[in-house]
């Protein structure tokens, strides 16, 4: 099991009001330049809410949701600091409540 960390915010501020996109290709970049592998995702609508111990933060977020998810807890500890209005917090996965850390509840078309 490892501990996951997350920043979660509502789809319209982290991805239209916030130049996030920007945040994320200069951070691949300098992950390329240094071989370091990625440890960071986008998820949108993470299914690990839907986790009963989760239940208090889900109610504190819109339906239309947002994180990013690392297993790097500086890289979140920076996050949060940017952006300022997110939540962020950890969990452990895989576990019998969280299966699949990366998970998404959003409907593929």
């Amino acid at each position: 099991m490892a501990t996951y960390y997350y920043v979660l915010a509502s789809q319209r501020f982290l991805l239209e009001e916030e130049p996030f996109e920007e945040v994320l290709k200069e951070r691949t970049r300098d992950y390329q330049e240094k071989n370091k592998e990625i440890d960071f995702w986008l998820v949108k609508q993470p299914a690990f809410l839907a986790a009963p111990e989760m239940q208090a933060l889900k109610a504190q977020v819109p339906p239309q949701n947002v994180a990013v998810i690392s297993t790097n807890k500086s890289f979140i500890v920076w996050l949060k600091l940017r952006l300022e209005y997110v939540l962020t917090g950890e969990f452990q996965a895989p576990s019998a409540s969280i299966p699949d850390p990366l998970a998404s509840l959003e409907a593929v078309a």
